[in-house]
């Protein structure tokens, strides 16, 4: 799966899978091979964090 660049994007589509699909972002980041610092560095430059409660990123 390619993923998209853009952050906004990328949140939606990070945050649409959490609740659909995957139970944690670890399980997203290995279904997809993703590094999950890579991808929470690149949320954070928006300003999203994980939240591991609510499983997803606010």
């Amino acid at each position: 799966m390619c993923l998209p660049k853009d952050a906004a994007m990328l949140l939606s589509v990070i945050n649409t899978r959490l609740r659909d699909t995957y139970s944690s972002l670890d399980e997203l980041c290995s279904s997809l091979s993703i590094d999950r610092k890579e991808l929470e560095q690149k949320l954070s430059a928006i300003d999203y964090v994980y939240d591991a409660d609510h499983n997803q990123f606010v």
